[in-house]
């Protein structure tokens, strides 16, 4: 049986330098959906009432482990050409 490799690049989740608000959060995961980031705005904000604040946190954590657009995995920025 021959055995065939497939690469699917992952799309990766940045925060967004460009949309965004506060971190750049709801601008990443705007862009990693493809959905307006205003969208996703809206939605973490009704969460955020209906959990009594829960979404903030998660907010926070997000912001601190989601990386941002433009650098790698270890921090390093990308060199603009």
């Amino acid at each position: 049986m021959e055995q065939t490799s497939k690469h699917i690049a992952m799309k990766r989740l940045y925060r967004s330098k460009t949309q965004r608000m506060l971190g750049g959060v709801c601008g990443g995961i705007g862009a990693h959906l493809d959905v307006d980031p205003t969208v996703i705005r809206l939605v973490w904000v009704v969460l955020t009432l209906l959990s009594v604040g829960i979404g903030i946190i998660a907010y926070i954590l997000a912001w601190i482990i989601v990386p941002e657009e433009g650098t790698f995995d270890d921090g390093t920025i990308i060199p603009v050409p």
